[in-house]
């Protein structure tokens, strides 16, 4: 039997019972600073100990939480379905919750890249100082999407949003571009199911549409129990 292919699209909400804090949370600030000093490419040039600093926190933060039930109902399902999963998080706890297909469209914080070359990219677990170089003595940097830069594996997200005959989207507010325009690339028989304690509305989607308002873990409970029907 060929399995039907579920193409998740996970955001901040998806995280947010684990621990992980994101700008979301509170007025344009990340961890009480302003994202504009912390993830752009201007707050790199005006101040690389800060941004240095920040997410060398955010690292040591990540090896504190754990994945919620949430994120385990997504890698479980992968027994059924073909499943991919498509982020806007930079935590790895899809893939400590055992999904085996996770596509990261803002990066993420496990891994660091030079300034000079984006395919120069490292698995890194531990601080990021502004001693550590590339093999060319170019400075390493967060391996992070900032504001304003390419988001690098866009064109890989539509191509899978494309395969879809399920779509479910978690905790995002369906307001960060480009990846809200995702769910639009989804084949027109593709059911939607929107998870989110508090939806946005989705403009525009011809598809069949579900809307679940619990947070990540209960959402996916009421999911699966959908989905045996």
């Amino acid at each position: 039997m060929i399995k039907q292919k579920i193409i998740f699209l996970t955001g901040a909400g998806m995280s947010a019972e684990s621990g992980v804090k994101t700008f979301r949370d509170a007025d344009g600030l990340w961890e009480g600073h302003d994202v504009m000093t912390v993830a752009t490419p201007e707050g790199w040039a005006a101040n690389q100990a800060l941004v240095l600093d920040f997410y060398n926190q955010r690292r040591r933060q990540l090896k504190e939480v754990e994945p919620n039930e949430g994120h385990q109902l997504i890698a479980e399902l992968e027994k059924s379905y073909k499943v991919h999963v498509i982020t806007q998080n930079v935590d790895n706890l899809h893939e400590r919750a055992g999904s085996s297909t996770v596509l990261h469209l803002h990066g993420e914080l496990t891994k660091v890249r030079s300034v000079a070359n984006l395919g120069y990219v490292l698995d890194w677990t531990e601080d990021l100082t502004a001693n550590d170089k590339d093999n060319n003595g170019h400075q390493l940097r967060p391996h992070i999407v900032w504001f304003g830069e390419d988001v690098p594996n866009l064109a890989y997200a539509v191509d899978l949003m494309n395969q879809a005959d399920i779509v479910v989207i978690i905790g995002t507010s369906m307001q960060v571009y480009p990846a809200a325009n995702l769910v639009h690339y989804a084949p027109i028989h593709a059911h939607v199911y929107y998870i989110d304690p508090k939806p946005a509305r989705i403009y525009d989607l011809a598809n069949p549409l579900t809307v679940i308002e619990k947070g990540a873990s209960e959402g996916m409970r009421q999911l699966l129990e959908i989905l045996k029907r």
